[in-house]
């Protein structure tokens, strides 16, 4: 059985997310939060993930749902 993946927006912030909270989560654990190089790491995770929402977030299109042509009342 082969699995069909597909890697969308919502997938690639998933996973960053899922990477950053397990990868505080065990450097909590494990007492090494306090190595540089575990901050460097876990801190560029996030700013990655700030990146690709200010990236998402600037290239969303403003979606209408009622035609222009066509006005509805709401009033009913």
């Amino acid at each position: 059985m082969r699995f069909k993946t597909t890697i969308t927006k919502d997938s690639i912030a998933l996973i960053i997310v899922t990477v950053t909270a397990v990868g505080f989560f065990f450097a909590g654990i494990f007492d090494i939060l306090n190595y540089i190089i575990v901050q460097v790491l876990l801190f560029l995770c996030l700013a990655v993930l700030l990146g690709l929402g200010l990236n998402f977030a600037i290239q969303n299109e403003k979606k209408e749902n009622r035609p222009k042509d066509k006005l509805q009342d709401d009033l009913h």
